[in-house]
């Protein structure tokens, strides 16, 4: 009888146990159920966040270029770097990103390599991955598709390029060596997305070209020379998309080392060793052994310290303004050029830097509140120990597009640059909107976000290696 009873006891203590297991595993996986799901909505919420933009990143220590999103949550946030797809693997010690720029949802990035263009140089196109929908009065921006490399030029023939422009869209690499400069036109690349990127050799310029292409149909291309026969030389070729071997004809300015060419409203605008020069621009340049080029001379005065002529080395341009900054440490200054005027008048706004400091890497915007601002950094070698900002210059305070009462409107210290040379200075890019700018500090190894509208920091992302040039493609798409 005992010995049946514990028998019985044994079979319901092992049912209850099995029961238990039963509730017990049941149990986890409805939890394991729960959190999955709830993992998923966290994903789906965050997928869910509206992209603000797309970020294209140059990394000098790396000489590649990385894409992250920027997000719009409780707060900015930026999706993890990442190398675009295809971004060919270039020799760290023997090659550098040089300048890129944007047009229609492409990119252009210039490779120059230090030996002279011998080694490997030229350029690599990229597809963003950014599609802008048009709906006539406004569009929609999508960010479905990773960005891509579409093509890339780079052997010993590309002639070491340095510079890189976009006129009217339209993509312009100096190819120093070869005295000329490559048309690159995205808008046939997005006509035949298939074929072969086409490229357009112009002869023009040389030794460490600046250009500037009026309408799409004249190019001025300069020497660098600072003397010799090629002092102050300005090369002009009529532009056509398949390239031209002709030089229509030559000009000298009264200086040389020539460092930046631009146009607008109908004018040439050159940055020689003294001051500006300017001429009117010629739509149809015709061959000709001699050509009168009418060249006028706007003096930016002297330096205090060394008596040279004070000069400029680069330009940008709004709507029909030109921006430059010249001087340096207490003299910096923001300049401009109303090139509209038949005689353009010098308008400089003093930046009051520290001594030792220069500007840099100027760039203007259009904020989504109407405000037109320009964004000028204070940056200096890395053996100088001392802070740097970022000046911001209201151009347009009473908003009646005369820009002659632009003043300094907020100057905020910045994380450090880390310059090498040309290479390592802060740089600053838009959203479309106008709505937030994002800048580099390659010496902190950061980006920082601001707001346009309050002018106040809204976010920073670290980034891998040191950041340099930084595009900013696309808007966030508001369902309007």
């Amino acid at each position: 009888m005992n010995s049946g009873f514990w028998k019985r006891c044994s079979i319901l203590l092992l049912i209850s146990w099995t029961i238990s297991g039963c509730v017990t595993a049941d149990a986890d996986s409805k939890g394991s159920k729960a959190e999955t799901k709830e993992k998923e909505g966290i994903a789906e919420s965050t997928n869910n966040k509206p992209t603000v933009c797309r970020l294209f990143i140059q990394d000098h220590a790396g000489k590649t270029v990385r894409w992250a999103d920027i997000l719009k949550g409780e707060t900015l946030e930026m999706s993890t770097p990442s190398v675009v797809p295809g971004f060919p693997r270039l020799d760290a010690e023997q090659q550098n990103l040089v300048q890129m720029e944007s047009s229609l949802q492409t990119m252009l990035v210039g490779v120059r390599d230090r030996k002279d263009g011998t080694h490997q140089s030229g350029w690599v196109f990229l597809e963003t991955g950014v599609e802008e929908e048009s709906h006539g009065d406004h569009a929609h921006w999508k960010f479905k598709q990773e960005p891509r490399v579409v093509e890339s030029q780079l052997d010993d023939q590309q002639g070491n390029p340095a510079h890189l422009y976009c006129y009217q869209g339209v993509y312009y690499l100096a190819n120093d060596r070869n005295s000329g400069y490559t048309r690159i036109d995205p808008r046939r690349y997005r006509d035949r997305t298939e074929s072969p990127i086409m490229a357009g050799f112009h002869r023009g310029g040389g030794q460490h070209i600046t250009l500037a292409v009026v309408e799409g149909t004249t190019g001025y291309a300069s020497w660098i020379a600072g003397g010799g026969p090629k002092k102050g030389l300005i090369d002009v070729t009529r532009v056509l998309p398949e390239g031209n071997s002709e030089i229509c004809y030559s000009f000298s300015l009264p200086t040389g080392a020539i460092h930046g060419v631009t146009t607008c409203a109908g004018k040439v605008f050159f940055a020689p060793a003294d001051g500006i020069c300017w001429c009117e621009a010629d739509r149809n340049p015709l061959p000709s052994e001699q050509q009168q080029v009418n060249v006028q001379h706007i003096t930016l005065g002297v330096d205090t310290e060394t008596q040279k002529p004070q000069r400029t080395g680069a330009f940008q341009t709004h709507r029909n303004y030109v921006l430059f900054v010249s001087g340096k440490g207490p003299e910096a200054r923001l300049c401009l050029l109303d090139a509209k005027h038949d005689t353009p008048a010098l308008i400089s706004i003093p930046l009051s830097m520290l001594a030792g400091n220069a500007p840099v890497s100027l760039e203007v915007c259009q904020t989504a509140w109407g405000k037109r601002l320009a964004f000028v950094f204070h940056n200096h070698p890395q053996e100088l120990d001392q802070d740097e900002f970022l000046s911001v210059i209201d151009l347009d305070p009473d908003g009646d597009l005369n820009f002659q009462d632009a003043t300094l409107l907020k100057t905020m210290k910045v994380g450090a640059s880390k310059v090498e040379g040309h290479y390592g200075h802060h740089t600053i890019a838009f959203d479309q909107a106008g709505r937030y700018g994002f800048w580099s500090e390659p010496g902190t190894g950061m980006i920082k976000a601001l707001s346009l509208k309050t002018l106040v920091p809204v976010g920073e992302f670290s980034v891998t290696g040191v950041p340099t040039k930084v595009i900013a493609v696309g808007q966030q798409d508001r369902g309007d």
